[in-house]
C-alpha cells in the first residue's frame, strides 16, 4: 500500500470523528445519486460476496468484466476457504481495513495460480470510492495476491487540491462529484485494483475502521472473517400492498 499524506489523514481523521461515534449508515449506497457504476446496485444474476465477518455482514458487489484475475483470484480462494480465520491485521483509522492473509501478519499471501501474483487491472471506470473492495498490491514485487482492503473515508474527505488535481487529470464531472460526495482515496487510482464495491453493510466496515489498534494499525482485539459465501445478485421481493379494508 502506498503510504497517505499526513494532510489527508488529518483531514480524515477530522471527517471521522462522528462516524465512530453512532451507527449512521454512511456509505455511497444511501448517500449519493450517480450514474457511476459502483453506485449502482447489482442486476440480477450478477455475482457479489457476502463476507461474514466478527462484526457483522459485508456485501460486496463483483465486476469480472473489468477486473477478471482479481475477482478469479477472490472467488478461488474464498471457494477453497482461505479466508476463514483471517484476521483485519491493518486498519487506517477513517481510510482503508485490510485482510486476506492467513498468517494475521501482513507478510503473507497466496493466489490460485500458485501464490504466483497478478498484474495491475486500472481502467477508468472503477475507482477508489468509499466502499470499493480493492487488492493490496505487495510492495515489493508490485503484483495482486489474496491481501485485500476496503476504503472507508468519509464524504468530503478528499481536499480541494486533489479535485482540482483530479480535473487536471481528465477525470469525468461523474467521478469527481462521486468524489465530493462519498469520499475516497484517488490518489490510489491506477495503483490499486478495485474490483468490488459495497451495496451493504458499509456501516460495519466503518465500524472496523474505528477499532483500536495499536502502533502498527493492527486491531487490539481480533476482527475475523469466519467466511465468504460467493453467490448471485437477487432483488428483494417488492413489499406486498395492503388489502383494502371493507
Amino acid at each position: 500500500m502506498k503510504k497517505i499524506s499526513s494532510f489527508l489523514i488529518l483531514a480524515v481523521f477530522v471527517l471521522c470523528l462522528t462516524a465512530c461515534g453512532g451507527a449512521k449508515e454512511i456509505g455511497p449506497r444511501d448517500a449519493v445519486e450517480s450514474s457511476e457504476l459502483q453506485f449502482t446496485l447489482p442486476q440480477e444474476g450478477d455475482p457479489i460476496a457476502i463476507i461474514q465477518t466478527s462484526m457483522g455482514e459485508i456485501h460486496v458487489a463483483l465486476y469480472p468484466d473489468l477486473a477478471p484475475m482479481a475477482v478469479d483470484n477472490f472467488i478461488g480462494l474464498s471457494q477453497q476457504g482461505y479466508y476463514n480465520g483471517a484476521i483485519f491485521h491493518k486498519v487506517v483509522y477513517g481510510s482503508y481495513i485490510q485482510t486476506g492473509d492467513s498468517t494475521g501478519t501482513g507478510n503473507g499471501s497466496s493466489t490460485i495460480w500458485n501464490a504466483d501474483g497478478f498484474p495491475l487491472e486500472a481502467n477508468n471506470t472503477l475507482r477508489h470510492y468509499t466502499g470499493a473492495l480493492c487488492v493490496a498490491f505487495d510492495k515489493d514485487s508490485k503484483e495482486g495476491t489474496s491481501q485485500f482492503y476496503f476504503v472507508t473515508t468519509l464524504e468530503g474527505n478528499v481536499p480541494g487540491s486533489m479535485i482540482n488535481s483530479m480535473e487536471s487529470a481528465g477525470y469525468s464531472p461523474e467521478s469527481i462529484e462521486a468524489y465530493k460526495a462519498a469520499g475516497g482515496l484517488p490518489q490510489l487510482d491506477n495503483t490499486d485494483t478495485v474490483f468490488g464495491q459495497i451495496y451493504q453493510g458499509q456501516s460495519v466496515a466503518d465500524a472496523i475502521s474505528c477499532v483500536k489498534v495499536d502502533d502498527n494499525g493492527k486491531p487490539i482485539q481480533n476482527v475475523t472473517i469466519t467466511g465468504i459465501t460467493i453467490t448471485t445478485y437477487t432483488p428483494p421481493a417488492p413489499e406486498a400492498t395492503p388489502a383494502p379494508e371493507e
